[in-house]
């Protein structure tokens, strides 16, 4: 009984079971975390054993994330530097 007394005390104005039960929870997303991105990282081993190039895939990935204005107006940028700079 004594134990069960001590995680609910507070201290400090903290409620002890309560900050356990936080923490606890951030370490179990921080495991699906790692394992999500081993997952992810076995896709890429495996397109890239397959002759596609991972780099270009990421950069595929990252694109479609990005809303199709914003990405419209970086490609806009873009080209305009490369134009200054005599890359086209």
């Amino acid at each position: 009984m004594a134990i069960a007394e001590a995680e609910n005390t507070d201290v400090g104005g903290v409620a002890a079971a309560e900050l356990r039960q936080f923490v606890e929870r951030i370490e179990r997303l921080e495991e699906e975390k790692k394992a999500i991105a081993d997952d992810v990282k076995e896709v890429y081993a495996e397109l890239k054993g397959r002759g596609y190039d991972a780099k270009a895939v990421r950069k595929i990935v990252s694109l479609r994330k990005q809303d199709p204005n914003e990405r419209e107006e970086a490609d806009a940028i873009l080209e305009l530097y490369k134009n200054a700079l005599g890359m086209v």
